[in-house]
């Protein structure tokens, strides 16, 4: 039962500590639009999104009227497209990326994922058509986002995409001055029911449709933690930890209500602490509320650990239906906090990558010099890809070489995606071991059968 405390304690904390349910996903399945001619696949592909979600914006808006809960994203992710197209003729998957734009447009959704390609054990005929058309796919859409997962814990990493995706970012960032590097994500361990953007895509084994939610609510953790000053750190995870259990039943409401609005099957609530660039809606914020002067400092992975692990704690006791990343994000451009330290030069790449070990996702959001060679972004792909496939978990890399800048630079994205400080990158060259290619193997663990 939910007693009158805790209504009140849930209003108080939308009203003045930025509680939001971050979005609502629709996974819809594409593999039946499967058609060797690629405009009659486009065809099939915008029908069924446009079928299947053309509800999904008006119920999100009614239900955040009805509940007083804020919703701020509406979204639709698909099948990977590299599958959906490999049967198509077509050498070019562009007219599919257009097909997803003009229906994510239609139904009135912030984004749309899943032009996307799974290669973290090789590459198909299809997978490298649509890896090749990224570039153009990106900058030529508006809604559209990618991802590829190069490698996992139990297939290794795929160096040979590693390569090819320093290129393709470089590309992409050429075509658009770096914007919309903001819309493709790198992963190792990608899952199938993540609802955030960029990195959603609806997996091969999910259903035919269903509706997955992520929350966020930083700023309600942080607001917590000012009434346990001085309190040892067991308390404070204690305190997160209720929280987050808080956070999430926001979350489990709104999926169970889309869920029987919609007639679609409830997937998961995502419990992932997602930043927003307004003061007071910050993961880095919680880091310095736990002690110190400013996140990127001595201590700082160990407070994320702590913070990351409670939030999944106490989120699991909310909802028996936890998947996506549940965790805390930290992209730089995205959060006031994290903005400020990589400003003042207190928060490095390598402290960023440092930290990804502990929390959900990786390197995200993360402007460097648009001088940046493929190379070395393919260094940094495969560092984090080496950080998820030892530790078991997901990691990625949505990184922006801002063309024409260098450090100290600022590039604004606008909106939620934020602005960032464009910082250092070593420029010691990994170029003879990216050229290599090949396969890094899984690590001993994967053995578990």
């Amino acid at each position: 039962m939910i007693n009158k405390g805790e209504i009140l304690q849930t209003i108080e904390m939308i009203d003045q500590q930025h509680l939001d349910v971050r979005t609502i996903t629709m996974g819809i399945s594409l593999r039946d639009c499967c058609h060797p001619d690629i405009n009659i696949c486009s065809e099939k592909v915008y029908d069924k999104i446009c079928r299947l979600a053309g509800n999904l914006v008006k119920t999100g808006e009614q239900i955040s009227s009805e509940f007083g809960i804020p919703i701020v994203n509406k979204r639709v992710s698909v099948t990977p497209i590299s599958i959906v197209a490999e049967s198509c003729e077509a050498e070019d998957y562009l007219p599919l990326a257009k097909a997803l734009d003009k229906a994510a447009k239609t139904v009135g959704v912030d984004f749309i994922g899943g032009y996307s390609a799974l290669v973290h054990k090789g590459c198909t005929k299809g997978d490298a058509r649509l890896i090749r058309s990224i570039p153009e796919a990106l900058s030529e859409t508006d809604l559209v986002c990618s991802s590829v997962n190069i490698g996992t814990t139990r297939a290794g990493i795929n160096m040979n995409a590693v390569r090819e995706m320093g290129t393709i970012i470089r590309r992409t960032a050429e075509l658009s001055d770096g914007f919309a590097c903001g819309k493709l994500v790198v992963f190792c361990n990608a899952v199938e029911d993540n609802p955030f953007m960029a990195g959603a895509f609806h997996g091969v084994g999910e259903p035919e449709c269903e509706i997955n939610v992520g929350v966020s609510g930083p700023g309600v953790v942080s607001e917590a933690l000012k009434y346990c000053k001085g309190q040892p750190l067991d308390v404070v995870a204690e305190t997160i930890k209720k929280t987050a259990f808080h956070i999430t039943r926001v979350g489990q409401l709104v999926a169970q209500e889309a869920s029987r609005r919609l007639d679609v099957p409830f997937g998961i609530v995502d419990l992932s602490l997602a930043p927003t660039p307004a003061i007071g809606d910050s993961v880095a914020d919680i880091l310095e509320e736990i002690g110190l002067s400013s996140v990127g400092a001595s201590g700082t992975t160990a407070a994320l650990a702590m913070l990351n692990d409670a939030v999944k704690k106490g989120g699991v006791m909310a909802s028996s239906n936890v998947g996506g990343l549940s965790g805390a994000f930290i992209p730089v451009s995205e959060d006031a906090g994290m903005i400020r330290a990589a400003m003042a030069g207190n928060l490095s790449l390598e402290k960023l990558e440092a930290m990804t070990c502990v929390c959900s996702v990786g390197l995200d959001m993360i402007a460097i010099p648009g001088d940046t060679s493929a190379d070395i972004i393919s260094g940094i792909i495969a560092d984090e890809a080496a950080i998820g496939m030892v530790n078991n978990k997901t990691t990625a890399v949505r990184i922006i070489p801002a063309i024409g800048k260098t450090v100290g630079d600022i590039i604004d994205f606008g909106g939620l995606l934020g602005r960032a400080p464009v910082m250092p990158v070593n420029t010691c060259s990994p170029a003879l071991m990216i050229a290599r290619g090949g396969r890094i193997p899984a690590p001993l663990h994967s053995l578990k059968n």
